[in-house]
């Protein structure tokens, strides 16, 4: 897509995030670098990013700031299209993700109130009797070699079970919505393709919200369907959109935290010991992992509906901004001058990698519960997992708003 303002933005210092996601920790590295916000390119999409944590914290409650696509001056004057990329993420129909104010807290009411701390304890049963069978899969995965993909057998599709429950999707179906939303994603997916995979989509969960409505059951979406919030039911379009985000967001997140939370305790060997001795809980090594290495690196994204003064610089109006969470994550002023360092005995982690604001993960209590429960019971089972090949051997894939990994091979011991 030809973007006239992104020479321009790159001759004034912006930064080219890597659809390919080469160097993760040398991005991070610069974007905290280059100031509270920076200028970032996006495929040839100029917009901010901000990198650090009381401003982001106050932008992410800022009325001015919305998720309404046509408050973006790109978008308006048509500089950035249906053929840009990225747009998917963005312009992904009507739900809670996409709307601001009262309409936000309409769509998003029953969602929450499916998973509260009584719903969360209700199912924790059903996420032990998941994480059990695939640990036995894990163990029967083995080859020759002794080697499995951790992340293949066990970190994907745990929360791919989870919220198909919850949602009441047919486990026939989670394989093929594995592979739609990581084609989805994927800066590798042509983009005629990666539309028609939206369609597809769409046609997959209207077809389920049909069923739904026809035959109601105990689930989240027959839940929204009957929704009357205010009086208003929501609109087929709006739980449709619903389900179509939550199940990308509901098990994309757990497997980064599982997959990243592994990975740092096997290079810190002295820190997996302090677990495992029970001498620092499970929850401290799910909070350092989310502050330390975020499920999601970048998060697309909020439009300026004035100008928002930030420091010395202003986001004007029609300005689109990025939340850089990785970059936020290491925030020395926040963390102290050893951000970048792994440490599960840090003595306070308030970090807000699920966000803050209205616009809160819905699902971050159930992200924490699947991880709470998939690591004590992964290194309880296989105490002398280690990794199959060297750290640096580890591949990122080519996601610019996910932190994940092509494969993750491990020796269970």
């Amino acid at each position: 897509m030809n973007c006239p303002h992104a020479e321009a933005a790159r001759n004034a210092g912006v930064i080219a995030i890597d659809p390919m996601v080469q160097d993760l920790d040398g991005e991070t590295v610069r974007l905290r670098d280059a100031g509270v916000l920076a200028r970032i390119d996006l495929l040839g999409v100029p917009a901010w990013t901000v990198t650090r944590h009381a401003e982001a914290r106050q932008l992410l409650v800022d009325p001015r700031l919305v998720k309404d696509i046509d408050a973006w001056g790109l978008w308006q004057s048509g500089v950035v299209t249906r053929a840009w990329p990225l747009i998917g993420m963005i312009d992904a129909g009507r739900s809670m993700f996409t709307v601001d104010g009262a309409e936000h807290r309409r769509l998003r009411t029953k969602t929450s109130q499916a998973l509260t701390p009584r719903r969360l304890e209700a199912i924790r049963p059903d996420i032990e009797k998941f994480t059990d069978e695939l640990l036995d899969a894990l163990d029967a995965a083995r080859g020759e070699d002794g080697v499995v993909d951790l992340k293949a057998v066990f970190a994907q599709p745990l929360p791919m079970k989870v919220v198909g429950m919850l949602m009441g999707v047919d486990e026939s179906q989670h394989a093929m919505l594995t592979r739609q939303y990581k084609a989805f994603f994927s800066m590798l997916t042509p983009q005629d393709e990666r539309l028609a995979l939206l369609a597809e989509l769409d046609v997959f969960y209207t077809d389920l919200v049909r069923e739904k409505t026809a035959r109601p059951t105990d689930d989240l979406t027959s839940a929204l369907i009957l929704a009357e919030e205010g009086g208003e039911p929501l609109t087929e379009e709006e739980v449709v959109g619903n389900l179509k985000a939550m199940v990308a967001a509901g098990h994309e997140t757990t497997i980064g935290l599982v997959l990243n939370a592994v990975r740092a305790l096997l290079a810190h060997p002295e820190q997996l010991r302090l677990v495992l001795d029970g001498e620092v809980g499970w929850d401290a090594v799910v909070e350092e992992t989310l502050r330390w290495d975020t499920p999601t690196t970048h998060l697309l994204m909020r439009f300026a509906t004035e100008d928002i003064a930030v420091g010395e610089e202003v986001i004007r109006k029609g300005e689109g901004v990025v939340i850089s969470y990785r970059a936020i994550g290491r925030d020395v002023e926040q963390h102290g001058p050893d951000a970048d360092t792994f440490d599960i005995t840090r003595p306070t982690n308030r970090h807000m990698t699920f966000g803050h604001g209205p616009h809160i993960c819905p699902g971050a209590a159930l992200s924490r519960v699947e991880a709470g429960i998939a690591l004590p019971a992964l290194f309880a089972r296989f105490p002398g997992l280690r990794l199959a090949v060297p750290d640096e051997e580890i591949t990122k894939l080519p996601v610019m708003t996910q932190n994940d990994m092509a494969a993750f091979p491990v020796l269970l011991g």
